[in-house]
């Protein structure tokens, strides 16, 4: 019992009496029937090495260092003091005031296995390009999915460092990986410093030819200058010489031939003018002519343009009236076909349904005619039974369809102008004492007289006995006749051999 305080880094957590769950708190009276122990909120950093594999069956070796502790929260602390305190704390920690992490291996070993499931299950998702392009999204998913399942221990995450990636045993696509880089970038460099070079030379060649052809430029505009100079001191030397040698000779002729060199000179004058005005009127002419000819030429063509364009367009319109022709006529026998294919397909359609429904009602009259037959046959068995087996049965059905009757009619056909034995039975009143019988017994009496004579002529000539239940047939005297013997209900009437019979041939 005492009064105990925590560090500020740490927390009490009392259980026992007077406590319904657990208390946390940094101080308090500690009683002797409750325990206390202290829990530390530092966090811890370990590191893991996790062996993940990409969407690209790449396996990889990811280390990463996480910095966890218990949040410092009251609800997370009562979680992390209640599942993951007491482990690995011997007694002498219990012991000591001084705050130790309580089972901070057991800790280490549930968070180690969160990340290392979380981890992979995100890394199975994405290629090893967007893990390498997109790191820190890949930290963020793996930070978020992991305190999500730490916040249950009370637990969260205050840093996560990712470190690079490494190749696993047997595994060299990093090693590749960064000499591919390595060899890119020197044969970039190389690319980039012969381009500066060819760039360099180039300009110099570009500036020394400039050079050279400013000096040619110079050199042949001051050439051609100094040639002009001395044409032109040349043509004023041979001016001024012929002009000194026209005044000579002008001097010197002047006196002699004045008169013959006026002539001359006039005749040359008039020469020449005629000559002038001669190749002015042929010049003329000639542009006359020239214009005339690019006159008609460009009408001409200008004609063979118009008839061209003319033509042309005519082609045009042809091949327009044509090509709308053409399609008009694809569209007609198109839209026929489809007409036809469509009148097939429903003709088809109609006489498949109508082959149905046939089918359908055959199957239908088949199946009731079926039906009806074994309903009749059922019927047919129960009456069976009642009349005393299928021979009842059959004589049954002869009395309904007259059977009797027509086999004795087809039988008198068949003895028609013979001699056929005939019997007769007299039933009438003279055949017996019925004067003294009772007037309700009396048309019984009539209905069982009249069947002895009908089933003996029929047992006689056709050899067919009427049924047990009906009548029975017994031996007779005298001519081989049987005699018949009928049971009737009510008063038990028997008739036996009746004395009115009477045989003739």
């Amino acid at each position: 019992m005492g009064y105990n305080v925590s560090d500020a880094n740490s927390y009490l957590v009392i259980t026992g009496g007077g406590i319904e769950d657990v208390k946390i708190c940094k101080k308090a009276w500690v009683w002797s029937w409750q325990k206390h122990t202290r829990i530390s909120i530092s966090p811890f950093d370990f590191e893991i090495t996790l062996q993940a594999m990409t969407i690209e069956k790449l396996q990889f070796s990811l280390p990463a260092v996480f910095t966890i502790g218990p949040e410092d929260q009251m609800d997370a602390l009562c979680k992390y003091a209640k599942i993951l305190t007491g482990r690995g704390a011997n007694n002498a920690n219990k012991a000591s005031n001084e705050a130790t992490p309580t089972g901070r291996n057991h800790v280490q070993d549930i968070v180690k296995g969160i990340i290392e499931g979380e981890t992979r299950v995100i890394v199975s998702g994405m290629t090893m390009e967007e893990i390498f392009k997109e790191r820190q999204v890949f930290k963020t998913k793996v930070i978020e999915n992991v305190q999500s399942e730490l916040n249950q221990f009370g637990l969260k995450i205050y840093n996560a460092n990712v470190k690079e990636l490494q190749d696993t045993a047997g595994s060299e696509y990093f090693k590749f990986l960064s000499r591919k880089a390595h060899e890119g970038a020197s044969n970039q460099a190389k690319i980039d410093v012969a381009n500066a070079q060819m760039i360099g030379n180039i300009g110099e060649a570009e500036k020394r030819g400039k050079t050279r052809q400013e000096i040619s430029k110079i050199d042949a505009a001051t050439a051609v200058l100094e040639t002009q100079r001395k044409s032109e001191k040349a043509k004023a030397d041979a001016e001024l010489t012929e002009t000194q040698t026209r005044l000579n000779m002008g001097i010197n002729l002047a006196n002699i031939q004045a008169t013959r060199q006026a002539e001359a000179k006039d005749a040359e004058l008039q020469r020449d003018v005629e000559t002038k005005r001669a190749e002015m009127e042929l010049e003329r002419r000639r542009a006359t002519d020239l214009v005339h000819a690019k006159i008609n030429r460009e009408a001409a063509q200008q004609k063979a343009d118009a008839a061209f364009y003319t033509d042309n367009k005519t082609a045009d319109a042809l091949l327009y009236k044509q090509q709308q022709d053409a399609e008009a006529k694809f569209l007609t026998i198109n839209k026929t076909a489809d007409a036809n294919l469509y009148s097939r397909q429903k003709d088809a359609e109609a006489g498949y349904l109508r082959s149905v429904r046939e089918a359908d009602a055959a199957f239908y009259a088949a199946k009731k005619e079926a039906e009806g037959v074994a309903e009749k046959a059922k019927a047919y068995e129960q009456l069976s039974k009642v009349l005393g087996g299928p021979q009842g049965l059959l004589q049954y059905m002869m009395l309904q369809d007259n059977t009797y009757e027509k086999l004795a009619l087809a039988n008198a056909k068949a003895v028609n102008g013979l001699q056929p034995k005939i019997t007769v039975w007299n039933t009438g009143a003279a055949a017996g004492s019925g004067e003294g019988e009772d007037q309700v017994v009396g048309p019984i009496r009539n209905i069982l007289q009249s069947l002895p004579p009908l089933l003996t002529t029929i047992n006689e000539q056709t050899g067919i006995a009427p049924p047990g239940w009906l009548a029975k047939m017994g031996e007779g005297s005298g001519s081989g006749s049987q005699a018949l013997e009928v049971k009737a209900k009510g008063k038990g009437l028997t008739n036996g051999n009746i004395p009115s019979h009477q045989g003739g041939k």
